[in-house]
């Protein structure tokens, strides 16, 4: 029950840090834009070879992939959790302390996953509330 505790206040108190850390983003979004502008007009083969601008949406996409890419490795990673569990509690023969342990991973992550995916949405969200 302690663990739960901490762990949905240790969750509470990122979530509620990470919204100043976005906030702050923002001013350093546009410097790292200007800069990749004037980099990118100087190199005139970076633009002829990918036709590719540093817009306001290129640093947003970016990203927005990279947290694609950290998302289906946290679901792999979930899905090879959840395998491995449910193997250990069905080879444990009835012994108590196995079956134990196969509860507590198949909880573990759950909730984990559930974390994950409470933190995305509330990126998300915040991150198009900033952005309109």
């Amino acid at each position: 029950m302690k663990k739960t505790i901490f762990i949905s206040l240790f969750s509470a108190v990122f979530a509620f840090f990470s919204v100043f850390n976005v906030i702050q983003a923002q001013t350093a979004l546009d410097t790292t834009l200007e800069g990749l502008n004037s980099t990118a007009s100087r190199v005139d083969a970076f633009r002829s070879q990918t036709n590719e601008t540093f817009g306001p949406g290129f640093l947003t996409t970016k990203v927005g992939q990279v947290v694609g890419v950290v998302l289906a490795f946290v679901g792999v990673l979930f899905f090879v959790l959840m395998i491995y569990a449910g193997v250990t509690w069905m080879t444990a023969r009835g012994n108590e302390q196995e079956i134990s342990k196969a509860k507590t991973m198949i909880t573990n992550a759950v909730i984990g996953i559930v974390i994950v995916f409470a933190a995305y949405a509330l990126t998300y969200f915040i991150g198009r509330q900033i952005l309109e």
